[in-house]
């Protein structure tokens, strides 16, 4: 492991561009990925090993999660969705802050739901070593709940808040995902057709596939990636 830095770090970034510190297989960061790439706001990426999380980082957010963004001026957002509302607000233009049917709030009522009980029962389900009492299979079923409920929303539109993709769609799809991929014959099994085809929906999205481009570890003194577009010093790694 690189030896950290001591020396005090400086917020403000050096360039015109916001740092976004990512990490490419976390839901949270991928959904904030997404909202920056749709809104066309360009920013430093910075790919996260979360073993060996850069000094810099944990200067921004010493809670030393994912994603993280730091604004030009030094300010920092710490949430997932507080990023994706700063990139959307900034602009639009597949109006996901403006669902076909619902609100707003409506929205951000339902994306909580899959931030607090499902995302617990999910790493319940997913990663049954780490809680105190192992029980993968309630949780499973807890989650399943969850899921069932998104399903039968989508009996009556193509997405959960109408025809087009919209911001809850955006924000829930990348934990459901996760949860479909710990067990894909039992996901499969399930009478979700509406749901597994929503999920299919979501993750061919130009959006999802073009902000899982894998991409080296950043390392101080090196460049970000220009995201979304890519620089003349970055470029993906092979799969």
């Amino acid at each position: 492991m690189a030896q950290e830095d001591d020396s005090p770090v400086d917020l403000k970034t050096s360039g015109a561009l916001p740092v976004l510190y990512s990490f490419r297989r976390c839901p949270y960061a991928m959904r904030a990925r997404m909202a920056i790439a749709v809104s066309g706001q360009h920013c430093e990426l910075r790919e996260v090993v979360l073993r060996d999380k850069p000094a810099e980082l944990l200067a921004a957010s010493p809670k030393g999660t994912v994603p993280v963004l730091v604004d030009v001026d030094g300010s920092v957002i710490e949430q997932s969705l507080e990023i994706m509302l700063w990139a959307l607000r900034r602009h639009d233009p597949d109006r996901w802050l403006r669902p076909e049917h619902g609100t707003l709030e409506d929205m951000l009522a339902l994306v909580a739901e899959c931030d607090g009980d499902f995302k617990r029962d999910l790493d319940g389900y997913k990663y049954p070593e780490r809680q105190p009492v192992a029980d993968l299979g309630t949780h499973r079923a807890q989650g399943a709940l969850f899921l069932a409920r998104l399903d039968a929303r989508l009996q009556a539109s193509r997405c959960l808040h109408g025809d087009q993709a919209a911001l809850s769609d955006i924000a829930i799809a990348p934990f459901v995902r996760q949860f479909a991929q710990v067990d894909a014959d039992w996901f499969d099994a399930q009478p979700w057709t509406r749901l597994r085809d929503w999920l299919q929906d979501r993750l061919a999205a130009p959006v999802f596939v073009q902000v899982m481009e894998k991409y080296r570890p950043w390392r101080k003194g090196q460049p970000g990636v220009d995201f979304p577009a890519y620089s003349n010093t970055s470029s993906p790694v092979g799969s």
